[in-house]
């Protein structure tokens, strides 16, 4: 039997220089991100905001430019997609449910307790539309912030103004992102695809290496992948009949998935590969990015072992259709599947929407909170009382994040963007000069919002004050009841939104480990099912990849969720870092399992059923034990047959997932 080997990995720690004391889940939120600054978004912030308040003051009509401004602002921060395409929908969208949020909460202005049902129904609604997906995510959040603004705020005359001049500046915001459509239509899809092949040739150059350095280039492949697949497939999703470009975009992706293949094998065998291998994988990305076509070059050496043959013949296969002008429409493997027409998924959403136990859970606590909030301003007079409101949506989107370090990171971020904000009010004088100050204070919000949500949270304080006061001329004395108001709207959240939930106090990454461990167990199955003749090959093949895809999918999510809930406070942060050496073992019988398979295809022994059958059975017991434990725990190790076959390693790493002990609290 081989030597266990455990896994290398731990759970992400404060720095050592951290203050003594504090608290992991908040240093974390107060960690600066390391993604570098957008800085076309920072250009099209300072001028989306700043423009309308000058042509506002050109037309003597300021609060008009305040409400086109603000509508430039949710389009702003809803800016986040890569593809041209998505941008129009991540934009658009919002606005249009904005528009009809204003209109309702405009129609309820001054109506007392039936303002607080109306805002508790849209916000159940927002909650549960919330649900669906990204796109509806941020349309839900825009639909409910609307119309608290529409309810809290007396607007211009008659009731549609207010809605025309905040979808004005949302579409203004979609103008300036489509001036680049015509030179940079195809870039962000040859952009995502090239990423995947740096991340491959990242991974290729650390294979064999030390195992951790490995694992992090494999979840950046991951991730790319994933990526890559979600810009194509918005792309994709809007093109009807074949489009040359699209395929051959299709055709450079899904070739890479056999190099992707290959690299386990390369890295199980233990030896470094020789550098003109990532190198090469390299200037592939740069042929992908730049549309280059021609005779490829390659200047490899001859390959010494299977794993290094699998990825010769794979990178050799990958530079012919890399460089091919035109690839046959018909002879691409779209393994991502055909979306179905747009009214189909429309009513799946909806019948999920509205069938789903966590959509109206979520709506529930949504409505309950803002209710709260409103009833409680309506009960006790509270200056600028539709901030309590606005901060309630803003804290309460769990797809944003942890909903108790946002309502502390909120708390601080508001603290720190009022300090900015006093000083604008006390020195600027109202007039033009907010035209210049505006733009500053705008590219601020881009900038910030990629270092983390305290940091964006600060950005957007001192913005949202400067257009309260062209709204309401109140200038310094807005300082106070902003900070009041948001505390309230925090201390809601925590109680009503967050502590008074039992699934808060829970973490999900057992289940979703649970169901990738399923899916492995079946992968190992797939992988090495017999197959009667070439038709059932492709068909294995093709079944073998989507399985593959789909728990490296999962994975991927479950390390989302495992970097959510470090965020949470104990015990539910410390809980979900004992899972953590899990996360990584699976990912190993994966890759282990993967590299198994690429090895029987370059003329390995296949492994007989009854190893693959004991395989799978073993990875089930270790679902099932996941499900039923709240922690992972110890569980018993059978012996493992001496004669070495090519699921060795496969042994090896279930092995070392099984025999994950129970950590020390």
């Amino acid at each position: 039997m081989t030597t266990e080997r455990r896994p290398e990995h731990i759970p992400p720690r404060p720095p050592r220089d951290s203050p003594p004391g504090t608290p992991a889940w908040l240093l974390a939120g107060l960690r600066p991100s390391s993604a570098p600054i957008p800085w076309a978004a920072v250009v099209r912030a300072g001028i989306a905001l700043s423009v309308p308040i000058a042509v506002g003051f050109a037309l003597d009509e300021p609060e008009y430019g305040a409400l086109a401004s603000m509508g430039a602002l949710s389009g702003v921060i809803g800016d986040t997609a890569d593809a041209y395409r998505m941008r129009v929908l991540n934009i658009a969208v919002p606005q249009l449910l904005g528009a009809i949020g204003v209109a309702l909460g405009t129609l309820v202005y001054g109506h007392g307790w039936l303002a607080v049902a109306a805002l508790t129904l849209i916000a159940l609604l927002s909650g549960m539309i919330s649900s669906i997906g990204t796109i509806a995510s941020a349309s839900g959040l825009v639909f409910l912030l609307n119309a608290v603004v529409g309810a809290g705020l007396p607007l211009p005359e008659p009731w549609w103004t207010a809605p025309l001049l905040l979808s004005a500046g949302g579409l203004f915001v979609l103008l300036l992102t489509l001036l680049g459509w015509p030179l940079r239509r195809r870039q962000p899809e040859r952009a995502a695809v090239a990423a995947v092949y740096r991340a491959v040739a990242d991974a290729l150059e650390a294979a064999g290496g030390p195992a951790d350095a490995y694992d992090e280039r494999r979840q950046q492949v991951t991730h790319g992948l994933n990526q890559a697949h979600d810009v194509v497939l918005g792309r994709r999703a809007r093109v009807h009949g074949r489009s040359p470009s699209l395929v051959r975009i299709l055709a450079q992706l899904n070739v890479l998935i056999p190099l992707v293949e290959a690299a386990p094998a390369a890295h199980l065998r233990g030896h470094p590969l020789p550098p003109e291998v990532p190198a090469a994988v390299r200037d592939l990305a740069d042929a992908v990015e730049e549309g280059r076509t021609g005779t490829p070059v390659l200047d490899l050496p001859a390959p010494r072992s299977p794993s290094e043959r699998a990825v010769d013949t794979a990178l050799r296969h990958a530079a012919n259709i890399v460089h091919l002008a035109e690839p046959d429409p018909f002879n691409v493997d779209d393994r991502l599947g055909r979306p179905a027409a747009l009214r189909v998924r429309a009513g799946r959403a909806v019948r999920d929407m509205m069938f789903s136990e966590a959509s109206w859970r979520y709506g529930l606590r949504l409505a309950l909170c803002i209710g709260l909030a409103q009833s409680l301003v309506s009960l006790i007079e509270v200056e600028r009382s539709y901030w309590v409101a606005l901060t309630v949506t803003f804290v309460l989107k769990p797809d944003f994040g942890s909903v108790f370090s946002r309502a502390v990171l909120r708390a601080l971020g508001t603290a720190a963007g009022l300090v900015l904000a006093a000083a604008v009010l006390a020195e600027v004088p109202r007039g033009w000069w907010d035209v210049p100050v505006m733009a500053l204070l705008a590219a601020l919000i881009p900038a910030f919002s990629a270092k983390g949500y305290a940091f964006q949270t600060a950005a957007i304080t001192p913005v949202i004050l400067l257009l309260s006061d062209l709204l309401n001329h109140q200038g310094f004395d807005l300082i106070r009841p902003r900070l009041l108001d948001s505390l309230i709207g925090c201390a809601i959240t925590l109680v009503f939104g967050y502590l008074l939930w039992p699934e808060s106090w829970h973490t999900r990454i057992g289940d979703r480990l649970a169901d990738a461990v399923d899916d492995a167990a079946r992968y190992m199955e797939r992988a090495f099912a017999p197959v009667a003749d070439e038709a059932e090959l492709r068909a294995a093949r093709q079944a073998r990849l989507h399985a593959r895809r789909r728990i490296y999918r999962d994975l991927s999510g479950v390390r989302t969720e495992f970097q959510r809930a470090l965020t949470e406070p104990p015990p539910i942060g410390s809980r979900a870092a004992a899972w953590w050496p899990l996360v990584v073992a699976v990912e190993r019988i994966v890759d282990a399992t993967t590299a198994a398979r690429v090895r029987v295809n370059h003329g390995a022994p296949a492994p007989p059923p009854s190893e693959v059958d004991r395989i799978a059975a073993q990875l089930r017991e270790l679902a099932e034990g996941v499900r039923s434990s709240p922690t992972p725990h110890r569980v018993d190790i059978p012996a493992e047959p001496g004669e070495p076959s090519v699921l060795s390693d496969v042994h090896q790493e279930v092995a070392a997932a099984r025999a994950i002990a129970q950590p020390e609290h």
